[in-house]
């Protein structure tokens, strides 16, 4: 098959790599220029200059304009695979190869369409994530399902561990539909629209903590804002402290969210969660922090004393 690829970023890249390794030939690349979000900076590899290194013509845009409409048009591919493309594609757009248009998305779809699933999917408490090959139409991440493929999550996993296990599904994930999509085999299952979710991009803001959070929820939090992400933070003494690592207390605490309580283990104790005044929950424990001069230091060590609170 003659294929046009839509991606970027590390997951476009991936793609990009399993396309150029199949039996089909790659006519065109779409991608977008570099961005100088928080996000976007993060698992950058660049999809251009792959395409660039194998000969491969690519267009840098925002979205897909006229311009992409009528080279598209020229090439006549046969299927069109996207993976991580940040804009809107129009159905004159998707609808124009013969076999549409494979988009590739790192959810158990129709859990967690739209924007960072892996961050949300550990946040909520999953216990599996994944990826989805998927026949793209009129409505975000809700087209007819080709493959999925999942694995379970650690209970210390973190964001940074879900990205590596899920981006080397990419290749085999990719190789499989677009075979079956050529061989005619592929098996087309609707998804339930009745189960769907559907999340927003994330900015900094979502990364602050609400200390009426449990405890669980918190340490979920701070490991789904893993480095290289931004990390959760709050604010101590007017200043940002960025939460490095932490766990949950192994005794109970009571008393209002956001005190600074006692030492635990390695750790300092923040009392949390909503019914924290009647002590029968436990706190977090924050073991590592970064401060606004971004200097990393244990947790004991930052607060020489206990009381005060976070916010």
């Amino acid at each position: 098959m003659r294929v046009v690829m839509f991606g970027y970023q590390t997951w476009g890249h991936r793609t990009l790599q399993a396309l150029l390794q199949s039996e089909h030939e790659v006519v065109l690349v779409v991608t977008h220029p570099q961005s100088d979000h928080a996000y976007e900076k993060i698992w950058s590899d660049s999809v251009a200059d792959l395409a660039t290194s194998h000969g491969v013509e690519v267009m840098l845009k925002t979205r897909p304009d006229e311009d992409v409409m009528s080279r598209l048009q020229e090439l006549e591919p046969d299927l069109i695979v996207a993976n991580n493309w940040r804009t809107w594609i129009p159905p004159k757009i998707f609808t124009l190869p013969r076999h549409g248009t494979l988009n590739v998305h790192d959810s158990l779809l129709p859990a967690y369409a739209g924007f960072s699933p892996l961050i949300w999917a550990l946040i909520n408490g999953e216990k599996e994530v994944g990826l989805t090959a998927h026949m793209m139409d009129d409505d975000l991440d809700a087209g007819a399902i080709v493959l999925q493929r999942s694995i379970p999550v650690g209970p210390r996993d973190t964001t940074t561990d879900l990205f590596h296990k899920t981006v080397d599904l990419i290749a085999p994930v990719v190789t499989e539909a677009i075979d079956l999509i050529a061989s005619g085999t592929a098996v087309l299952t609707p998804q339930d629209r009745s189960k769907a979710t559907f999340f927003h991009k994330r900015a900094i803001e979502d990364s602050r903590i609400d200390w009426t959070w449990s405890a669980e929820e918190l340490d979920r939090l701070v490991r789904a804002q893993s480095d290289p992400y931004p990390s959760a933070f709050t604010f101590h003494n007017g200043k940002r402290l960025r939460i490095v690592q932490a766990s949950v207390s192994r005794a109970r605490y009571g008393g209002t969210p956001g005190r600074i309580f006692i030492r635990e283990g390695d750790g300092v104790v923040i009392v949390a969660g909503p019914e924290a005044r009647r002590g029968q929950s436990p706190g977090l424990v924050i073991e590592r922090v970064r401060t606004e001069d971004d200097r990393e230091l244990p947790a004991t060590e930052y607060f020489r004393s206990m009381g005060g609170y976070l916010g």
